[in-house]
């Protein structure tokens, strides 16, 4: 190697003149105070978020609690889907099905199509239940709206659900009904003179009724 060669590397790393290396060090040591700084503040910010959702996930699943052990409570539009769907069964099985539609109604711009065919499957439930309640009592005129209405619930259910086999049992009930009374889709007021006893023996199953 000539002395110029020679001379031309060493001024490439002679002392005083700073490398790569070394600028990234020097980099790194400016830096370290503003990490050690950052760090605490991103942690705690970490941990209310967590804490957070945990306070929300225990306020969630305490009033679900009430609401299974029958204590009404007002849930808004914006609320968890187990929340909603808990909300709606309540009201389901209490007969309450306009304020039923309007939380089912919420639940599905939620996108969660499970807990919505269970929603409607609930739905149908009471409509078919408050159905049966007017035939025993030979009161046949306001049964055949509840039938139809129970069927299109199933079906939305069933949209939801494919797979959904207690929805399939129960529409086909409700198709029976409307089989058995033809005059259920009928609006001339017409009395019908069936016997509403015989529905329970012509019809190979009930509404389960518990969503």
């Amino acid at each position: 190697m000539s002395a110029a060669t020679l001379d031309r590397s060493w001024s490439r790393t002679a002392p005083g003149r700073p490398t790569r290396l070394g600028r990234a060090g020097a980099l790194g040591r400016r830096a370290w105070p503003a990490l050690i700084l950052t760090l605490p503040i991103a942690l705690l910010v970490a941990a209310l978020g967590f804490g957070v959702a945990a306070w929300r996930t225990a306020l969630t699943n305490r009033a679900i609690a009430a609401l299974q052990d029958g204590r009404d409570v007002a849930v808004a539009p914006a609320a968890d889907g187990a929340l909603l769907l808990a909300r709606t069964q309540f009201l389901t099985l209490r007969g309450r099905t306009e304020e039923a539609e309007a939380v089912i109604e919420a639940l599905e711009r939620r996108g969660d199509p499970d807990r919505v065919a269970r929603a409607r499957y609930a739905l149908a439930n009471a409509r078919l239940r408050g159905a049966f309640g007017h035939l025993e009592r030979n009161d046949l005129d306001p049964a055949g709206p509840l039938v139809t209405l129970a069927r299109q619930d199933y079906r939305r259910a069933l949209q939801a659900k494919p797979d959904f086999w207690d929805a399939k049992f129960n529409l086909d009930v409700a198709s029976r009904l409307i089989r058995d009374f033809p005059d259920f889709d009928r609006k001339s007021g017409d009395e019908l003179k069936a016997e509403p006893k015989k529905i329970w023996t012509d019809i190979p199953g009930q509404p389960r009724g518990a969503p």
